[in-house]
């Protein structure tokens, strides 16, 4: 079997999960929505994905109940049932098992934990880092999006890496997990990202390329284990937003966005590129919104 053919069976079954997250789902869905026999399916399952179809499912559930626990005013017991458990006690203890918290007191303090953010995308992401996705050269850039915007002072609550200079690096030296936990931190001003760190704000030892989430600069919530915060001065942003693409496509979605920025003149704007007064910035690439990165400017005194 195919490495492409693994990919797409088992991103069917992601979807499958996506989509019948709040109703029964048995191997046997997976398998039809594979095309392949439940023993084959669930076999390539956990080898690309690194979890059983069960073990994926029930921590999806467990994480996206949280969120629903964190943001909204829901009984336990009513969570526990649109997540397919069986029992408010059932929910219980998967919940602390997962995150070692029970559910009702997670609810009140909104601790960060370590949430499931599983991706395609990012598995997809690994592999051009790799040079194992081959980018067409002579392909045009899309149409972009760019627009000036205005960051407040905030905090950057961020987890370091060592020598990394991108996703792939960083996923290396600091796993992929360090997402679900950003993702959890309830205060947060916009949503976790990947963020290049100007010269100033690089430790002796430590990584360039940084993952973290920008929450209120009087923030004084809990920070996780391992992570650390900084203040970041009030700046101005330019965000460049390509079009929307196929998600199979992110790769040359991010490739046309980055031919426009190397190639963009902020300066026939009244603006210049001010990387020292903040992190360059990436979201994370969804297609349906296009490829999103921001980079620090000022304006051109006249």
């Amino acid at each position: 079997m195919k490495r492409w053919e693994k990919i797409n069976a088992v991103q069917k079954m992601q979807d499958y999960v996506e989509s019948h997250l709040h109703e029964p789902i048995t191997l046997k869905n997976l398998a039809d929505a594979a095309g392949y026999s439940p023993w084959h399916a669930a076999k390539i399952f956990k080898e690309l994905l690194g979890k059983t179809p069960f073990e994926y499912i029930r921590s999806l559930r467990l994480s996206q109940a949280a969120l629903v626990l964190r943001d909204q005013h829901e009984k336990v017991v009513d969570v526990a049932f649109d997540f397919v458990f069986d029992s408010h006690e059932g929910f219980t203890r998967a919940f602390s098992r997962e995150f070692g918290i029970p559910p009702k007191r997670y609810a009140k303090e909104k601790k960060p934990m370590k949430l499931f953010m599983p991706t395609r995308i990012r598995d997809y992401y690994l592999m051009i880092q790799k040079g194992e996705l081959k980018m067409d050269n002579e392909k045009k850039a899309s149409t972009v999006f760019v627009q000036v915007v205005e960051r407040p002072e905030r905090k950057l609550i961020l987890l370091r890496g060592k020598k990394a200079t991108h996703y792939f690096e960083y996923c290396e030296e600091v796993g992929c997990d360090v997402w679900g936990i950003l993702s959890s931190i309830s205060e947060a001003l916009y949503e976790p990202a990947g963020f290049w760190l100007p010269d100033h704000l690089i430790l002796e030892g430590t990584s360039r390329y940084v993952q973290g989430v920008e929450v209120p600069s009087d923030y004084e919530g809990e920070v996780p284990d391992g992570f650390e915060v900084m203040t970041l001065p009030p700046c101005r942003m330019m965000i460049f937003q390509g079009e929307p693409y196929e998600d199979e496509k992110f790769g040359e979605a991010i490739e046309d966005l980055w031919k426009v920025m190397n190639d963009y003149k902020p300066e026939l704007y009244g603006f210049t590129y001010a990387d020292e007064d903040g992190p360059r910035f990436q979201l994370e690439p969804q297609g349906y919104r296009g490829y999103i990165e921001g980079r620090p400017v000022r304006s051109i005194s006249k």
